[in-house]
């Protein structure tokens, strides 16, 4: 076990330990068919928990490694102009409707948040920490901080909603008959940021390049309505 402590001291652990979990998770994904439930970021995570609970590795020493990968999803994001680059004919003529759309579902997210949060019992505090929860990760966080709420669980819940609607997103917009590869993804990318759109550049490049446009404008908005709603 000290040498286990002693490697998880490192930046190799982390950085190995989260990279070797994705593949895992790619490995069965592919093997289930791309099942909508083996999501490889879900599978990663899960891992990723167990090897760190097995081995009594904190979440500082992981963090060392892991870190590195955090650095990048930077860079990584930016990759995601080519697929809108590809589909800019279709984008700009869905240009309106795309604006109003993720306007109106981001105020319907942050207002249902809050409602269900009352309705809960939560408090002004859970209030604001749920609100920005649409958002991407660190957009999210950093809303809660300047609003007052509690960042660390804005960011579980942030990809909680990511993975759910990876995970049930295409089968739900699917059971109730929504097939445009344009609507699917903008619904995935408004709900499920980054991880929606990774599921959506799956399904199709329009759909992916939908999908990550409707994160960013989302992102935009979220930033607008929530001092709005708040201050």
């Amino acid at each position: 076990m000290s040498g286990i402590h002693g490697l998880a001291a490192t930046p190799v652990f982390g950085l190995s330990l989260t990279l070797g979990g994705y593949l895992v998770g790619r490995w069965v994904f592919e093997r289930t068919g791309r099942h909508p439930l083996a999501q490889p970021v879900l599978i990663a995570i899960v891992l990723i928990m167990a090897v760190l609970g097995a081995c009594h590795v904190s979440y500082a020493d992981y963090m060392q490694g892991a870190g590195i990968i955090g650095f990048w999803l930077g860079p990584a994001t930016v990759a995601l102009a080519l697929p809108l680059y590809h589909e800019f004919a279709l984008i700009r003529r869905a240009a309106v409707p795309v604006l109003v759309g993720v306007a109106i579902g981001s105020l319907v997210s942050i207002g249902s948040a809050i409602l269900f949060t009352s309705l809960a019992g939560g408090g002004d505090t859970l209030q604001r920490t749920l609100a920005p929860k649409a958002a991407t990760t660190p957009i999210a966080i950093a809303l809660t901080d300047a609003i007052g709420g509690l960042s660390s669980i804005t960011a579980v819940c942030t990809i909680v909603a990511g993975i759910t609607g990876a995970v049930l997103g295409p089968w739900l917009l699917s059971l109730i008959g929504v097939r445009d590869a344009r609507a699917r993804g903008i619904a995935l990318g408004s709900v499920s940021h980054g991880i929606g759109t990774s599921r959506a550049l799956h399904e199709s490049r329009t759909e992916g390049a939908f999908s990550g446009l409707a994160m960013a404008l989302n992102a935009l908005a979220t930033s607008v309505w929530i001092p709005i709603l708040f201050h």
